[in-house]
């Protein structure tokens, strides 16, 4: 009997002294644990602080696309308006020199009047002249 209980004594000690290694093995596996899930949640913090970061810029970009997409429907507007603008004025100013030319034919027109229409197609004439050019700048920066 004092054969079997050596060997059974030593196997005992041997397993006791594995499950020891292990629980302090499992010790030193928590700490590695916790140090990669501490690793993995910097990495998981770095990739929704990148993603923050490209969804700021792609807001950012649709803003400026936004405002440059506003900026040209205003161009584009202020280029209609002076074009309606010089087109209104030279229908007005054709209409003055037919009146100045008929009134004059009949005998109409003073001579004063005749120097107050002449001066009203002088103003549209300068005004168009002016539109004119603010339409070229304008279309330019289109």
């Amino acid at each position: 009997m004092k054969g079997y209980i050596i060997p059974i004594f030593f196997a005992f000690l041997l397993a006791a002294n594995g499950s020891y290694s292990q629980e302090t093995g499992s010790g030193v596996d928590s700490v590695l644990i916790k140090e990669r899930e501490a690793k993995e949640r910097k990495q998981i913090e770095k990739k929704i602080e990148k993603a923050e970061k490209r969804a700021k810029k792609a807001e950012k970009e649709a803003k400026k696309i936004e405002k440059e997409e506003k900026k040209r429907k205003k161009l584009e507007a202020s280029i209609r308006s002076k074009q309606k603008s010089i087109d209104r004025d030279e229908k007005k100013m054709i209409r003055l020199e037919e009146k100045l030319l008929r009134d004059d034919a009949k005998g109409k027109l003073s001579p004063v009047d005749k120097a107050k229409l002449n001066s009203r197609i002088q103003k549209l004439k300068t005004g168009m002249v002016k539109d004119k050019e603010k339409l070229k700048k304008l279309r330019r920066k289109q």
